[in-house]
C-alpha cells in the first residue's frame, strides 16, 4: 500500500503586534503614523479633514487633510484617493455617523496589504488612526501587553502591496 502525501497546508505565520503600532500609508505619501489596535471596530479608521470631493473618468475621489502626528497641528499631509463608499458607522461617542471610505495600502511592519479606511474626525482622540478587526483578522496576532513590536515602519513610497 502505498501512502499518500497531503499537500503542505502552512499558513503563512502572522506577525505579533501590540495593542499599538507604527504605521505607514505609502500612497498616501504618510510615512508614519501611530495607530491604536482596535478588534472592537470592524473597520480601520483615519482622521482626516475632508476638503473636496471630485470625480475623473467616472471615479470619485476624495481629497483630505490628515495631521499623522498627534498634537501637531502645523504639518498636514494633504491626501486624494479613490472613494470607494459611504458608510454608517457607530463612533467611539455612541453617535452613528456617515463616512467616507478609501482603500489604501497599508505597511506595518514589514508587512504591506490593502485596506479600507473610514475618514472621520478623531480630534479629540488621543490616536489618529485605528486599526480594526478587517485588517488584523489575517495578518496579526495581538499582544495587548505590549506596543511598537514592528518599529518603524520602512517607507516606500508608492509601493502597492497586496
Amino acid at each position: 500500500m502505498t501512502k499518500i502525501k497531503k499537500a503542505s497546508t502552512k499558513k503563512k505565520p502572522k506577525l505579533r503586534i501590540g495593542w499599538k503600532e507604527w504605521c505607514a500609508l505609502p500612497l498616501l505619501n504618510i510615512k508614519e503614523i501611530k495607530a491604536k489596535i482596535d478588534t472592537g471596530a470592524a473597520t480601520s479608521a483615519l482622521h482626516a479633514i475632508v476638503l473636496s470631493q471630485s470625480e475623473y473618468h467616472g471615479e470619485h475621489f476624495i481629497r483630505f487633510k490628515v495631521y499623522p502626528h498627534q498634537g501637531d497641528r502645523y504639518a498636514p499631509k494633504i491626501c486624494k484617493a479613490p472613494l470607494i463608499a459611504y458608510r454608517f458607522v457607530m463612533s467611539s461617542n455612541g453617535q452613528r455617523e456617515k463616512r467616507y471610505v478609501i482603500r489604501t495600502p497599508i505597511t506595518v511592519g514589514k508587512l504591506t496589504f490593502t485596506t479600507d479606511i473610514t475618514l472621520t474626525d478623531r480630534s479629540p482622540l488621543r490616536f489618529r488612526m485605528l486599526l480594526g478587526r478587517m485588517a488584523l483578522r489575517k495578518n496579526f496576532v495581538i499582544e495587548p501587553g505590549k506596543s511598537h513590536l514592528q518599529g518603524r515602519p520602512l517607507f516606500h513610497p508608492h509601493h502597492g502591496g497586496t
